[in-house]
């Protein structure tokens, strides 16, 4: 597939069939405009749909949605490479597990590579979700029903890059919004939005779990307001909170914290993947699964109270943890 690398190019046509750009444009100029389209109505079903993510749970969970309203998912464009901090991220994990027929296109290059191919498919909409690129202009003028974008929180609190920053930094709820994607990140009209509680055993799947949940509560609802022409509720400025990435720093467990603290941050930092580490003098470095906490003392913070086979009981502020563990930190 253009701009590909070989191997992804092999991979993808393997897994989907044809990956050449000729073979977009006779898809599209083949499809057959349905009596709605004819008279300029958007459907609410058999739409053509998008797809621009680097999540494959992201993918997954649309296919069910499109699937059961009868629309079609033409294209995935993801960018190249994938994610250290889990299996489900990348090219590679989206070419292994697309659906029949289903194009995937690799690409950075989006106004000058995607916007074409995608313009030839004629879609009713382009959705995107975990995608962390900004979308030019290019392909937002594209879709008849406009594009969206799924985001894990409920918008406008949490826009950027690392909206699992507010739980990392005290939030109480999770949430998940569908919104009208402009220029700028995360900042347009909301079709739909969720809010709940954390969940009460808490960790990275958990609340990952948490938030597919409302990816498809708001898709469900907010999609079809979009193919109906809906324009959204603006987003009100006087709420809006930005989520950075996280520091190296920030990804270490402080065992100075409270127990309750260091819980909620192994979980945050550990949704796509472990990334929570630890580091102790009497244990040295290690990347830490999940943490939780028991109900006793001993020791000051960051005492080694017990080892086990997968990891320590640790000191905290107020009471003892059970960190897990994984791999031995580099340099550790």
């Amino acid at each position: 597939m253009t701009d590909a690398s070989a191997a992804s190019r092999e991979a993808a046509g393997r897994a989907h069939g044809s990956a050449g750009s000729r073979s977009w444009k006779m898809k599209a100029v083949g499809r057959r405009p349905t009596a709605e389209r004819m008279n300029g109505i958007m459907p609410t079903s058999n739409a053509r749909i998008v797809l621009m993510t680097s999540f494959l749970p992201n993918y997954q969970l649309l296919a069910t949605w499109a699937e059961r309203h009868g629309h079609e998912i033409a294209l995935v464009v993801t960018p190249p490479g994938g994610s250290a901090g889990s299996g489900e991220y990348g090219a590679s994990a989206l070419a292994g597990g697309l659906g029949k027929g289903v194009g995937l296109l690799v690409t950075g290059k989006l106004r000058t590579v995607a916007a074409p191919l995608i313009a030839a498919l004629a879609p009713d909409l382009v959705i995107s979700a975990g995608f962390a690129r900004l979308i030019p202009q290019a392909i937002l003028d594209i879709p008849a029903s406009g594009a969206l974008n799924l985001h894990p929180s409920a918008l406008p609190a949490g826009r950027g890059p690392n909206p699992i920053r507010l739980v990392y930094e005290g939030a109480e709820t999770i949430g998940a919004t569908l919104h009208r994607t402009e220029a700028a990140f995360d900042t347009g009209a909301v079709l739909s939005r969720r809010e709940r509680p954390l969940p009460e055993n808490l960790s990275g799947p958990a609340l990952l779990a948490g938030w597919l949940e409302m990816f498809a509560e708001v898709v469900e609802e907010g999609a079809d307001k979009a193919l109906r022409g809906e324009t959204g509720i603006p987003q009100d400025p006087l709420r809006v909170s930005h989520a950075a990435l996280f520091t190296t720093e920030e990804q270490i467990i402080d065992f100075t914290e409270p127990a309750a603290v260091i819980c909620r941050k192994a979980a945050a930092l550990n949704v796509l993947g472990t990334r929570a580490h630890m580091d102790l003098p009497a244990v040295g470095g290690f990347s830490v699964r999940h943490v939780e906490p028991l109900n006793f003392s001993d020791g000051t913070p960051g005492t080694v109270v017990a080892a086990h086979d997968d990891g320590w009981t640790v000191q905290a502020a107020d009471r003892a943890v059970r960190v897990i563990t994984g791999d031995r930190s580099p340099g550790g």
